[in-house]
């Protein structure tokens, strides 16, 4: 099994941009989830020490539309260069829960260690890669075409 999952992708937009739809909760909002699922809730502190709420909304016919939120605990950061936290399953308060009291297989990491790296390129082209260091267990495909998807709905960003 994978012990992370990867995905770089190369934007055409400055990194001032790309840093920003980490930062900014409306642009959170457009991207976090895979296909099909909306992100309802985006509470931003961005600050070492701070914590941000997201969540995920799925569609009806998935799992009656049910919202599912992961806080994302920041350990450092450099401004346009790095972005490093520590995500977790939560509930709606943020506070950290267990994922298999969420309905998650045993197997799946409590605590993932996220890095995201920004590279300005060229002018006005970024590459991001995000990084989760964990062990996904028997969801690691899903993590990985969740991870994908999400990514590419933040491309979106930048060509409207």
């Amino acid at each position: 099994m994978e012990k992370q999952i990867t995905v770089t992708r190369v934007f055409n937009a400055p990194v001032e941009l790309v840093w920003k739809t980490w930062t900014d909760p409306e642009l959170v909002k457009r991207w976090w989830g895979p296909d099909m699922f909306t992100c309802p809730t985006a509470k931003i502190d961005f600050r070492v020490g701070g914590k941000s709420i997201v969540s995920m909304k799925g569609p009806e016919a998935f799992d009656g539309g049910k919202e599912h939120f992961s806080i994302w605990s920041y350990r450092e950061i450099i401004p346009l260069k790095k972005i490093e936290f520590i995500q977790n399953l939560a509930d709606a308060e943020g506070n950290k829960m267990n994922p298999v009291a969420l309905g998650m297989p045993p197997d799946f990491p409590e605590d993932v260690r996220t890095l995201v790296t920004f590279k300005e390129i060229e002018k006005g082209k970024t590459e991001m890669t995000v990084t989760e260091f964990a062990d996904m267990g028997q969801m690691a495909k899903f993590a990985q075409m969740g991870l994908d998807q999400s990514i590419a709905k933040m491309d979106a960003i930048f060509v409207s």
